[in-house]
């Protein structure tokens, strides 16, 4: 469905994007993740038409953007970081001002505003002027423009930005539900909004896509997450190379940590040893990585257990 080669942004001598490609097919749900300035929000604004790419190319459904820029927004429903609003103007008439640019049939106005009103949960706000909206309800009227005209791709840039803890339990249902008839992207720079309702991730630095897997993937490891209740070293190093074997920080309570990469048939004779020199053994299992560690990782930040 989107297909994006070699797309770069440069802003004089800045780079903000730098020869990222991927593509995303129907019905997923992608979390574009970064720390401010990673180039996120650059992407999202060229996939929408809204900046033009100082090189690469971007193809929606067979349409390049650079010619058929109006046909592939109308496919698009965007929420924008910092999303305009006439604040003068009620919810119901600033949708159907919407709708209107939207090209959506007068007949059908009332029925697509009625509908992106419930399901933002905007019912009890509907005749309030913008302007006497908290944050976060700004933010649902911001997300309800953008699924006005029932897109089959929606992307929402920080789309939980101001919302109390409520209102985000909402907003990830809500997107759960979107996902069940449109392609989503979600650009966030809070893991636990991705690990919430994505289903793979693209990780950004300093302009560049460096990962870009299914969650599942990135939780597989080939590394060993060893517990003892001894210095185990000595054993681990005479079966394993001795500086493949890391020590985690000693908990004080007589429990040492290692982590390791050893194959699967070294693990019954590490065992057979860690029992023959009466060395308790309470964890010894494949390691597990979260998204934090991950983009930790990836960013060359340290996270400690």
């Amino acid at each position: 469905m989107i297909q994006v080669e070699n797309l770069t942004r440069r802003y004089g001598d800045f780079t903000a994007v730098d020869k990222v490609s991927f593509s995303v097919a129907p019905g997923e749900v992608v979390g574009l993740l970064g720390h401010n300035g990673a180039g996120k929000t650059t992407i999202m604004k060229m996939l929408t038409g809204y900046l033009e790419p100082t090189e690469g190319r971007i193809t929606v459904d067979g349409l390049d953007i650079g010619q058929d820029p109006s046909a592939i927004q109308s496919r698009i429903g965007y929420l924008p970081e910092n999303c305009p609003v006439w604040p003068e103007m009620t919810v119901i008439d600033f949708l159907n001002y919407q709708a209107a640019l939207h090209h959506i049939p007068t007949a059908d106005r009332h029925r697509a505003i009625a509908r992106a009103i419930r399901r933002t949960d905007l019912t009890d706000k509907a005749t309030s002027p913008i302007q006497t909206l908290s944050r976060g309800y700004r933010q649902r009227v911001g997300v309800a423009q953008a699924i006005l005209h029932d897109p089959n791709i929606v992307i929402l840039d920080e789309p939980t930005n101001g919302l109390d803890p409520s209102q985000i339990h909402q907003m990830r249902s809500l997107i759960r539900e979107l996902a069940t008839t449109a392609t989503v992207i979600v650009s966030t720079h809070i893991l636990q909004e991705v690990q919430a309702v994505c289903e793979r991730v693209m990780i950004m630095r300093s302009g560049q896509l460096v990962v870009d897997k299914h969650l599942d993937e990135l939780r597989e490891t080939d590394r060993i997450r060893l517990v003892t209740g001894a210095d185990a070293r000595p054993v681990l190093e005479s079966i394993i190379l001795p500086e493949s074997v890391q020590a985690a920080p000693s908990t004080g309570d007589q429990r040492f940590e290692y982590h390791f990469h050893a194959e699967e048939t070294r693990l019954p004779r590490i065992t057979d040893e860690l029992v023959a020199a009466n060395i308790p053994v309470y964890a010894l299992a494949p390691e597990r990585r979260d998204l934090e560690r991950v983009f930790a990782e990836v960013n060359g930040e340290v996270v400690h257990d």
